[in-house]
């Protein structure tokens, strides 16, 4: 089976709002909040969002943000998701989504791209080291409380 990767479409969300309930399973989703969130990605300069579609249906998605950095000197991409349908894994989708973001990267002047991903995600860790990144840093998060 042949898999195209293409940018996303605002069409696309249901299938990758399915998607992220796979890569967040035990996260409660507002799906229009995170269409808002879509809707914003597809019109930013700086997001770019991808999707792997194979038999016209879409088994992957994968985004990146572009950052102005100080430590690198230039520009950074951080791939913000990655995540292959359960029923589709170990084909090299993956793989093959992570390349074409690196190209978007490279094609957009990042100079590194980075990615974070949780502890507990020990086989994501595996395949993102097999195909050459390596740990570094600690992620540190703190919510903030919405003003008003």
């Amino acid at each position: 089976m042949t898999l195209q990767i293409r940018s996303c479409q605002l069409s696309d969300f249901t299938s990758i709002f399915n998607l992220f309930k796979q890569l967040w399973p035990s996260l409660e989703m507002d799906y229009h909040a995170l269409y808002a969130v879509y809707e914003r990605a597809l019109s930013s300069a700086t997001q770019h969002l991808i999707v792997g579609v194979q038999e016209d249906r879409i088994v992957g998605f994968c985004s990146l943000s572009l950052k102005n950095n100080f430590w690198k000197a230039g520009c950074i991409g951080n791939v913000d998701e990655l995540v292959v349908d359960e029923s589709y894994r170990g084909q090299g989708i993956g793989k093959k989504l992570i390349n074409r973001i690196e190209e978007i990267a490279i094609s957009n002047q990042c100079n590194q791209i980075e990615l974070d991903s949780s502890f507990h995600r020990k086989e994501a860790h595996h395949f993102y080291e097999s195909i050459g990144y390596k740990s570094r840093a600690y992620l540190f998060t703190k919510p903030l409380a919405k003003r008003s």
